[in-house]
């Protein structure tokens, strides 16, 4: 692997796990405030439908996401339950709401972050789902074409 291969790889590496430290930075504090159950929380955990009492498990079960996320060899299952958590409050909020809002946004862009922090820093990531540019394409028809 060439210098100029091996930085773009430390760069991306570092990129990602930014992103990824981004995520996990504000789901800790979800988690606590789901944990502590905060009047904010509470009081959005009733608007939702949800009982008082679950929004332990809420804060529980996003940090088990996160710790999965966190660690290298389980960071893809991890993505994958974070997605369906993130999935839930949006559809939680969307059922609710009935139209787009702040918080459906919010968990839709922490997705996005995280999958593309975990892009970034997993080599193996980006082997199975390759940049556009990366795959090759069809070969070119030598066939005359028809005017």
């Amino acid at each position: 692997m060439s210098i100029e291969a091996q930085g773009n790889t430390q760069v991306m590496r570092r990129t990602g796990w930014t992103l990824s430290g981004i995520v996990i930075a504000f789901l800790i504090a979800d988690a606590a405030a789901n944990l502590l159950a905060i009047e904010p929380i509470r009081k959005a955990t009733l608007e939702i439908g949800y009982p008082l009492g679950l929004t332990w498990l809420i804060g529980a079960l996003l940090l088990i996401c996160l710790v999965l996320y966190a660690i290298p060899a389980t960071s893809v299952l991890g993505a994958i339950i974070l997605t369906g958590f993130l999935g839930g409050a949006i559809t939680s909020h969307l059922r609710v709401a009935g139209t787009l809002t702040p918080e459906m946004i919010v968990s839709l862009v922490l997705g996005v972050l995280a999958w593309g922090g975990l892009w970034l820093r997993d080599p193996r990531l980006r082997d199975l789902i390759p940049r556009r540019h990366d795959v090759p394409g069809p070969a070119p028809s030598k066939a005359p074409r028809a005017i």
